[in-house]
């Protein structure tokens, strides 16, 4: 293993600056507390396998997400076949 590591930092946002569309998607998905959770763990250790917990929580986090858009897409397909 590198004994350097990695160097990692949020990122924070400057006036006039666009944000990034992965931060923008992880803001909608109501998971970017435990996406920034991830991020501090791995600026903290500089090792992913220390960061399990909050790495295991944010894939929880989106899994769930997911599940819940998969569902309202298929209510609305149902929705838009009964209507048409």
């Amino acid at each position: 293993m590198s004994a350097q590591g990695h160097t990692w930092a949020r990122q924070v946002k400057k006036e006039g600056e666009e944000e990034d569309p992965l931060d923008q998607l992880i803001t909608r998905s109501g998971c970017a507390a435990s996406h920034y959770a991830v991020q501090e763990c791995m600026a903290q250790h500089q090792d992913w396998r220390q960061c399990q917990p909050q790495v295991q929580a944010f894939r929880n986090c989106m899994s769930e997400q997911q599940a819940r858009r998969r569902e309202e897409l298929q209510r609305r397909k149902e929705q838009g076949s009964v209507h048409s």
